[in-house]
């Protein structure tokens, strides 16, 4: 095997001519995959301790290369150790120094695998990791949602569709709705845990190797659940980042929606809620703003994280089997996506702990439109023996009477009602509650105040 001395590369035998500046300039990740180098190492001594278990390597060549990772991890804690762009990337750089601690015997470590499964191995370690982080940022948000929903039970708002008052909801009943994005979202993390819990360590390049390796010795250290089947589809395979890639895109976009929500009920035209100073931005020309840049940040790197999922698909889309440098690019989008994901994240619970709601202006604003209009029509079903379709009508008609006198459905007094519907008793006038209305929707996931606290309680318990 060449060995790696005085700046020479791996290939320097095959290959006679220094890379050209520009391309060694870009075609080298270090700057990148260096973020992988706990992965890399902790595979890397998983592999030795297989070849020695195996008796390809000696015991004294294990211990050597063992001893000189270990050293190696701990430079690089300690901001000890040069990253040399001339080495393109971790595993390079790592090898490179592994020579120069324990001599010739560096050469073993590269024994029955290449770069291509050493990556990927690497690779669906981090996402593992990062899938962790997310999700337990995610158990964060949820819990704050749940905080909040808890006090706001029996407070008010309008619910919306189209942006126009359609039912009034309770508000922490609203926020719960978020509550099931982040937990399917969570779903989403975990499923891909378990597709991509496949050993891609030992299929080398890409037919995989002569040497008697025991993967399943691998899989078991490494913490997956079984080694890969198809050499060729392993050193090519990618969908364990489109997964990823995708989950957070979804995330975010829920992350955006409800930034949106918040930017609308912020505004001078709702006024639903306040938020602090912790979580605004000022203007440098008008005083007076108080703007919601942090929500509008949130909103805005959605765009991002979606353009990292679709430049993802574009290199794949067109890359027969099996390995090509295009898809060095994938580790730089995993990163900024997952960075941005989890700072969104953190973000927004900042967000949800510095807000609060203004409640008198929810309960006003959930008194107009003729908010109760569709109360009334079940009303006109379950006590008077009407189909739907002519209690609606029905109900439309009252509600065209309120306009034209320009009154509140619950400012109509019943001799009104019954010019319209003359078999109406004064039992009718409770339908036009809010709170009653609210209350009133018990079946299972609506917004009565009991289901919301049994389905608060229900997810602390899970949490």
């Amino acid at each position: 095997m060449a060995k790696n001395k005085n700046n020479r590369t791996i290939w320097n035998t095959r290959i006679k001519k220094t890379t050209s500046n520009i391309f060694q300039k870009v075609g080298n990740s270090i700057n990148i995959d260096k973020r992988l180098f706990k992965e890399d190492i902790l595979a890397s001594i998983v592999h030795v301790e297989m070849l020695f278990k195996q008796k390809i390597i000696t015991f004294q060549i294990k211990n050597k290369i063992i001893y000189g990772l270990k050293k190696i991890e701990k430079e690089i804690k300690r901001n000890k150790f040069n990253f040399d762009e001339k080495y393109e990337d971790i595993h390079m750089n790592i090898e490179k120094r592994l020579f120069q601690i324990i001599g010739d015997e560096a050469g073993y470590i590269h024994t029955a695998r290449s770069r291509n499964d050493q990556v990927i191995t690497d690779f669906k370690l981090w996402i593992k990791s990062a899938s962790k982080e997310t999700d337990d940022n995610l158990n964060k948000i949820i819990k704050t949602i749940l905080k909040i929903s808890e006090k706001n039970i029996e407070t008010i708002m309008p619910g919306f569709t189209h942006l126009k008052n359609a039912q009034p909801v309770s508000f922490g009943h609203y926020l719960m709705a978020y509550v099931e994005m982040f937990k399917r979202d969570k779903k989403r993390f975990t499923v891909n845990l378990t597709n991509l819990n496949e050993n891609p360590l030992g299929v080398s390049a890409l037919t995989g190797t002569s040497f008697n390796i025991d993967r399943n010795y691998t899989t078991k250290k490494l913490g997956f659940e079984n080694p890969t089947n198809n050499s060729i589809d392993t050193v090519s395979d990618r969908d364990f980042v489109l997964d990823y890639l995708y989950s957070c895109s979804v995330c975010s976009m829920h992350i955006s929606r409800i930034a949106e929500e918040f930017i609308i009920w912020c505004s001078d035209g709702f006024g639903l809620i306040h938020l602090s100073d912790r979580i605004v931005t000022g203007s440098s020309i008008m005083p007076q703003k108080k703007n919601p840049d942090p929500l509008e940040f949130l909103r805005g790197k959605t765009g991002k994280t979606y353009g990292n999922l679709f430049s993802m698909l574009t290199i794949l889309k067109g890359l027969p089997l099996s390995y090509f440098k295009d898809l060095q690019d994938d580790k730089e989008i995993i990163f900024t996506t997952h960075d941005t994901i989890i700072n969104s994240i953190k973000i927004l619970n900042e967000v949800l702990n510095n807000f609060v709601p203004n409640k008198s202006k929810m309960l006003e604003l959930a008194d107009f439109g003729y908010i109760t209009a569709t109360d009334l029509a079940d009303y006109l079903v379950k006590n008077h023996s009407m189909s739907f379709r002519n209690a609606y009508e029905k109900t439309a008609a009252v509600v065209n009477f309120a306009e034209k006198k320009r009154k509140k459905l619950n400012d109509l007094s019943l001799e009104e009602l019954k010019t319209i519907i003359p078999k109406l008793n004064k039992d009718v006038l409770k339908v036009f509650d809010l709170k009653n209305s609210v209350n009133s929707k018990k079946s299972y996931g609506g917004t009565s105040f009991d289901n919301i606290k049994k389905m608060i309680m229900k997810y602390k318990k899970e949490l």
